[in-house]
């Protein structure tokens, strides 16, 4: 099934002191409003946050922000978040050796789908961070406790967010397997040729990864101000790790510190889902921070896919500039 639908919005923006100063500085007030349409040109249902300052001090662009939508990756933040908890509790390492095989082994890996052996934790959440493989997301993730990881979200009042257990128990339920049964490896491979049942949706209200764009930017108002970890130490690992998303640099101005993690789900028979959410700090001797999320859920073709995800980043470093230029 193919199917395309595009929905229009109406984005409500509140008129900040930096949008102001952006006017009447240089006269490129309307820079702004373009890049918010060329977001509002992706197709299907778009939703954003953007806060300038901690909570929106300094200025806020919303967009639907507590639309429950897709958001595939983007999750695992979180298990990172959880992650560095138990190694500052001493209950983990970093250091520990953990194995890459096949209870664990999962597509989407862009890292450690054909290895097989052992590497440490930190390997693991690098992999998980900048190249959202999944196998390492799944290795963490059993780690850690998905029930511990949903026990942070909610510490964080994060009520809309949603987690798998896994992403190959998601991935099964996707494809057709009954609740709770993980089809395994290559039981995967297999399901993808030849699906045990219909095709289910991937936003639903059994297994899912979604939520809205509020609760990630409280997130990461949360976590990059420490708020999360007891230690000093935990904050600076946490950061380390957020920055090697490949992402940022597809989406953030150059040259721009910046902390983030991204998701995408591409499918011909369901949604289509882009999603990044992070924080940038702008300025030097009193910095700002810009706490963002884009989320982008949308019905059409795969080789449409490509195309879209070039746009949604293009837009979304068209908005961010802007708001660096003005601060």
């Amino acid at each position: 099934m193919q199917r395309r639908t595009l929905v229009s919005l109406t984005a409500s923006m509140l008129v900040a002191p930096w949008a102001v100063r952006v006017a009447r500085a240089d006269g490129n007030s309307g820079d702004l409003d373009a890049a918010l349409r060329r977001f509002e040109a992706l197709p299907g249902t778009k939703s954003y946050l953007l806060h300038v300052g901690p909570g929106g001090s300094g200025g806020r662009l919303a967009k639907h922000p507590d639309l429950f939508l897709f958001t595939a990756s983007a999750y695992k933040t979180f298990v990172l978040g959880q992650y560095l908890r138990d190694v500052e509790a001493t209950w983990l390492s970093e250091d520990e050796q953990v194995p890459i095989d096949d209870a664990a082994r999962m597509i989407g890996s862009p890292v450690f789908l054909n290895l097989a052996g052992t590497t440490t934790a930190r390997s693991v959440l690098e992999a998980m961070i900048t190249h959202s493989d999944n196998t390492a997301t799944d290795i963490a993730t059993m780690k850690v406790g998905a029930d511990r990881v949903r026990a942070l979200i909610a510490q964080a009042g994060l009520l809309s967010i949603r987690i798998p257990d896994s992403t190959r128990l998601f991935f099964s339920y996707f494809l057709g397997a009954p609740v709770g049964v993980d089809l395994g490896w290559p039981g995967i491979e297999q399901a993808l040729r030849n699906p045990p049942g219909p095709l289910r949706p991937a936003l639903n209200n059994v297994i899912t990864l979604a939520g809205d764009a509020r609760d990630f930017v409280s997130w990461y108002e949360q976590a990059l101000q420490g708020a999360v970890f007891s230690k000093p130490e935990t904050l600076i690992e946490f950061k380390r790790i957020q920055a090697m998303s490949e992402q940022i640099a597809k989406a953030v101005p150059p040259d721009t510190i910046a902390y983030a993690k991204g998701g995408e789900f591409a499918s011909s028979d369901d949604v289509n889902a882009k999603s990044l959410a992070g924080q940038m700090v702008v300025g030097g001797e009193t910095p700002t921070p810009v706490t963002f999320c884009f989320i982008v859920n949308w019905h059409g073709p795969l080789e449409e896919f490509p195309e879209v995800e070039a746009e949604f980043f293009a837009a979304i470093q068209g908005i961010l500039s802007v708001v660096k230029q003005s601060l």
